[in-house]
């Protein structure tokens, strides 16, 4: 791991590269992540999903701790999934927002 490159910026490089497969955003930018805690014990992702009942869930989490864990090199990491609050499209990056037309 490169000395100017911090273990957040690579967890959000890697959070980057998981895509909800109805959405072509990812996770990140979608607003999905609502934090990033890196400690002794490893990495702990808070984040939610567009919908509760999302048919993807167990596979949007396992690829967050496979793409976390592989830019990284850290082997504990975990993706605690919440509702709370309930994502809506206010929370996307304005990229996101002008990829899918919502500006």
């Amino acid at each position: 791991m490169s000395e100017s490159v911090s273990k957040y910026d690579l967890v959000i490089d890697a959070l980057r590269k998981v895509y909800d497969p109805e959405i072509p955003v990812n996770v990140y930018d979608l607003g999905l992540v609502y934090k990033v805690d890196i400690n002794e014990k490893g990495i702990q992702v808070t984040m939610t999903l567009t919908a509760p009942g999302c048919p993807v869930a167990g596979d949007i989490i396992f690829q967050v701790e496979n793409e976390v864990k592989n830019m990284t090199g850290e082997p504990n990491v975990h993706v605690h999934l919440t509702f709370d609050p309930a994502w809506d499209k206010s929370m996307m990056s304005e990229e996101a927002k002008l990829e899918l037309g919502y500006m």
